[in-house]
């Protein structure tokens, strides 16, 4: 009797205190999900180095290779593009990679982020120096530019999908997100900065053609003896490319010491699949490969803009020793205008802000087209373009967190797969971004491009225009048009949102239940 008394008395008590002990999980689960500001702050710097070390490639690698290394621009075409495209093929195997990779007592993610950063500093590093040999400079460039973009991979993919581990609560996710995107475009200032004033404080002169001599006259061509050789440009490029290695090792240690995983964050591991099924997996899902059309098209337009622009500025508008200067402005413009996305974003909705950032650069590049050479107008242009540029920066890395919730809205029992959304976004990108710096320098080399000219042929002026004008108008006019048939709006967001919740709290309940009927037996 006593017994059962006893067992009376604990069954009554347990179902006392079920709701508190409810409450304090829901409490602690919640603070778990909250992100203080310095964990915030510490994800974003992880964002840095791939803006700083990508920034200075795009703007400055092409004109590197034709005008300090001088190669030829057909050879320069198959280090871009090759560079790229093995990038391309890279990012989904990592993904695939990190997907299948065990939990330690660092994460999942962070190991890889730590092993790859020296290695990958020393590649990008050699990238920026002139080997002593003429015949092996192709392969030089090539081998170097692709073991950087494997080894970047290695940090980025992981970095990417980090986004889905630091915390499972969709508003943290995106406020994590807009401090990753406003230091990671501060990185872009950084390194347009470092880059381009140290490369631009050590330019050598362009070399002058006979009809430039003409033009100017033989006693005017005597009296400029070049003060900066092209030594002195090499080497600005080593100490500039020294400065953005300490910088990227830097940021890596802070990500890695400043941000934890939490393994309950995302729900537990589907069974490993193949790669192809991977393939077939996320691009399967209508709305992420619908997102991915998108941004294809629209970030192709912005990198044609950003490979070719120093070309443009210094060869079709003359400002050559300007050019370093707009590019700084482009960049600080959109460093300005991320917290005005993200306040436009939560305000007017995601699809509207992709509208209104890409479309508001259109036209400013229909002006520096039709306008002659104006430094201002170019200046102006240049803030313009940086708005938009934040735009493309902000938006789809907010935006593919709502296709993988969805995804996992739809097939609540394929998890784990987080790495392989984003590793195959960036693939699509970076493999478009390939294709069209490799196209856009051979275009050069058919126009007749003149290796450190001080002025070029009119096809070089003409396809440079229609490089950074035109061809980038059509591509974000058929993003956009794609756009229109992306499904996720905000009421379905806020409703995959609330379905996930859902799932959440019925596992965590089920888990709880078994505990406890696990401690009774």
């Amino acid at each position: 009797m006593a017994k059962g008394e006893g067992g009376e008395q604990y069954s009554n008590a347990s179902l006392l205190n079920k709701p508190n002990s409810d409450a304090i999980q829901l409490a602690r689960k919640r603070g778990r999900n909250k992100l203080s500001i310095c964990n915030k702050l510490c994800y974003a710097v992880g964002g840095a180095p791939y803006q700083i070390t990508g920034c200075a490639l795009g703007f400055f690698l092409q004109i590197y290779l034709l005008d300090v290394a001088q190669l030829d621009p057909f050879y320069a075409s198959i280090i871009l593009f090759g560079g790229r495209a093995w990038d391309a093929v890279t990012d989904p195997t990592v993904g695939f990679l990190v997907s299948r990779s065990p939990w330690t007592r660092y994460g999942r993610m962070l190991p890889w982020i730590l092993l790859s950063t020296p290695l990958a500093v020393l590649a990008y590093f050699l990238i920026w120096y002139v080997p002593p040999f003429e015949n092996g400079k192709v392969i030089w460039y090539l081998f170097f530019y692709c073991l950087f973009q494997s080894l970047q991979t290695c940090f980025h993919v992981p970095y990417s999908a980090l986004t889905m581990f630091i915390t499972s609560d969709q508003k943290e996710r995106d406020s994590a997100t807009a401090y990753r995107m406003t230091v990671e475009v501060l990185g872009t200032v950084l390194g347009t900065a470092i880059q381009g004033q140290i490369v631009g404080m050590a330019n050598a002169p362009c070399l002058k053609g006979p009809s430039d001599i003409l033009a100017e006259g033989n006693s005017s061509y005597n009296s400029t003896e070049p003060v900066i050789s092209i030594e002195h440009t090499k080497i600005a490029y080593m100490i500039a490319s020294g400065i953005i290695c300490v910088i990227y090792i830097l940021c890596a240690i802070v990500l890695f010491f400043g941000v934890k995983e939490q393994k309950d964050s995302c729900r537990p591991k589907s069974e490993p699949m193949s790669f192809f099924q991977g393939i077939r997996l996320v691009m399967g899902h209508g709305p992420y490969a619908k997102l991915v059309m998108v941004f294809l098209f629209t970030s192709l337009g912005f990198m044609l803009l950003e490979g070719n622009f120093a070309l443009f500025c210094s060869y079709t508008l003359g400002f050559r020793n300007d050019f370093q200067n707009i590019l700084l402005v482009i960049m600080l413009s959109a460093t300005l205008a991320i917290p005005f996305w993200q306040w436009f974003l939560s305000r007017f909705g995601k699809k509207t802000a992709v509208y209104i950032g890409s479309l508001s650069v259109i036209p400013f590049l229909v002006l520096v087209a039709c306008v002659k050479s104006n430094l201002i107008v170019t200046y102006i242009v240049a803030f313009a373009a940086g708005v938009s540029v934040a735009a493309a920066f902000l938006l789809p890395w907010s935006m593919l967190p709502d296709v993988v919730d969805d995804f996992q809205v739809h097939n609540p029992d394929s998890t784990g797969h987080e790495a392989l959304f984003y590793s195959f976004y960036v693939f699509f990108t970076k493999f478009a971004s390939g294709v069209s710096l490799g196209i856009s320098t051979l275009s050069l080399d058919f126009a007749g491009y003149l290796t450190r000219g001080c002025s070029q042929p009119h096809t070089v002026d003409l396809t440079l225009k229609i490089l950074v004008t035109a061809a980038p108008i059509v591509l974000i006019l058929i993003g956009l048009c794609i756009l229109y048939t992306y499904p996720i709006n905000e009421e379905k967001r806020q409703g995959n949102r609330k379905l996930l919740q859902e799932q959440r709290d019925n596992e965590s309940d089920s888990d709880t239940d078994s505990t406890e009927l696990a401690n009774v037996v």
